[in-house]
């Protein structure tokens, strides 16, 4: 008998562990576009081993959008959890979001294309995870 899963089976396809920072200003949150991709994504990415969720969060920050966050300053808000856009059926992104303060301007790094400011009516600019994002910021009154 071969070692793959059954189908349906949540070994076949780990959750992926994601850590990203909700920088709010003027009730919007910022929002990337990375190279080759057409959607906004929250600045962000998976979490390395050993790594705990704001060292990673202020880690991607540094490396997309030039901000030099201090994780022990981040602010974790929620955690959600939906289907990984671009993956197979049934493997989720389990995304760390943590609040993120400064008064720096951000800038996209070599693998960002561009900066957005988004509300939640751009959800339909996100996967799935960055659309559920927008919805709890909506619903906690950070953003419009």
């Amino acid at each position: 008998m071969s070692g793959a899963s059954p189908p349906g089976d949540a070994s076949a396809h780990p959750d992926i562990p994601v850590a990203a920072i909700a920088l709010v200003r003027d009730r919007r949150v910022l929002m990337v576009t990375a190279r080759g991709r057409d959607v906004w994504f929250r600045p962000g990415g998976k979490v390395d081993p050993g790594e705990c969720g704001a060292d990673a969060a202020a880690r991607e920050a540094r490396e997309e959008v030039s901000l030099e966050l201090d994780p022990a300053r981040l602010d974790e808000l929620f955690e959600v959890a939906t289907q990984a856009h671009g993956e197979p059926d049934g493997r989720l992104v389990r995304m760390r979001v943590f609040r993120a303060v400064t008064d720096a301007s951000p800038h996209p790094s070599a693998e960002i294309d561009a900066v957005h400011w988004a509300a939640t009516d751009d959800a339909w600019r996100c996967p799935p995870a960055g659309a559920e994002v927008l919805r709890l910021l909506g619903a906690a009154g950070l953003i419009d």
